[in-house]
């Protein structure tokens, strides 16, 4: 099946990939196996790196594809593909994916989305940095260890209590795209 999916040469993408079990805990518990594999993928296939947010069982980034460029689809087939090779083999897989020879590691599809002005990249960035937060894993957005937050914090784009709020359970901050 062939899907309908944005492609503009040197667009910027915000991506949702999730595990296909949402419960396994795989790219925190295998973080070097992921980053090794994205900066692999990365040199072989230029892009730029954005912000990007790695959770238990999902991560979303955003990339800026070069100008002459609209294969992001290669480029998350062989992060995905090269992340996979590097665990072991315990996974249930079923007939479908078997005979497909894939792993039961990534969910197929993943969530991709043109940004389409300067508004939607900042709305995206945030909503990427504020993911733990929304998710529980901590209260204060620079204390999730696997997010790009660090490095805005680091060349003073964003201040280091950025996105923290004691109400986190109330707040729904980058939930609305434009």
């Amino acid at each position: 099946m062939h899907y309908r999916r944005a492609k503009t040469k040197g667009g910027t993408y915000f991506f949702t990939l999730n595990l296909a079990n949402r419960r396994n805990t795989l790219l925190t518990d295998h973080i070097d196996a992921l980053r090794l594999t994205i900066n692999k993928i990365k040199h072989r296939h230029p892009f730029i790196l954005d912000a990007m947010i790695v959770l238990p069982d999902h991560l979303h980034a955003i990339w800026t594809l070069p100008e002459h460029d609209t294969d992001y689809a290669k480029r998350w087939m062989l992060i995905k593909s090269g992340f996979s090779r590097q665990l072991p083999k315990n996974e249930p897989i079923n007939k479908s994916r078997r005979s497909k020879g894939e792993r039961g590691i990534w969910q197929r599809r993943y969530w991709e989305h043109l940004i389409r002005n300067d508004v939607d990249y900042e709305n995206h960035i945030n909503y990427i940095h504020y993911n733990p937060v929304k998710h529980g894993h901590v209260k204060q957005a620079n204390d999730w260890p696997y997010s790009s937050i660090h490095n805005y914090i680091s060349r003073g784009i964003l201040n280091k209590n950025w996105g923290y709020d004691d109400r986190a359970e109330n707040i729904n901050f980058g939930e609305i795209f434009e």
